[in-house]
């Protein structure tokens, strides 16, 4: 892969982590979204581990605690600091856990696609393109290299 080819793809995972970022904005308080529904917002359905990259380099302001894994467990509470702190920011906003400490996504569950109209997606989706999002080299390296990535063609051979 040629030095153009790699600042490509820098370009191309900047502007897909500003848009999960924004995406998961706009997730609403006392609501959950997944890995995968986001990816598919994306354009990337099969993209869920990407989308988990994206969320561990996430900034403060992003209510991480939103995105989870597509059983409805906390499968992201690891970057959170300390045991239990997603849950808790999760309950401070409303969400309730099942007795298998799972949230119900048909209860909680908001999915970018279904929730918004074709337009407000759009919207958010392009407005977030302002303001990409500088990729770190671990997030970069695993967009290039990790067999899931639908980056994974672009690869050297």
């Amino acid at each position: 892969m040629t030095t153009n080819d790699t600042e490509a793809v820098r370009k191309q995972v900047s502007k897909l982590m500003a848009q999960t970022f924004a995406l998961v904005e706009a997730c609403p308080r006392g609501r959950v979204t997944t890995y995968g529904w986001i990816g598919k917002a994306l354009g990337y359905p099969r993209s869920a581990r990407m989308i988990g990259w994206f969320m561990h380099d996430s900034k403060e302001h992003v209510p991480a605690q939103r995105v989870i894994n597509s059983k409805g467990e906390l499968s992201g509470s690891r970057a959170f600091g300390q045991i239990g702190r997603m849950r808790q920011l999760l309950e401070a906003e409303g969400v309730e856990f099942m007795e298998d400490g799972r949230v119900d996504l048909k209860r909680y569950g908001w999915d970018p696609s279904r929730d918004l109209s074709d337009e407000e997606r759009q919207q958010i989706l392009e407005e977030a393109i302002a303001n990409p999002v500088e990729s770190n080299a671990r997030t970069l390296n695993m967009v290039l290299t990790d067999p899931a990535s639908p980056f994974k063609n672009q690869t050297p051979t």
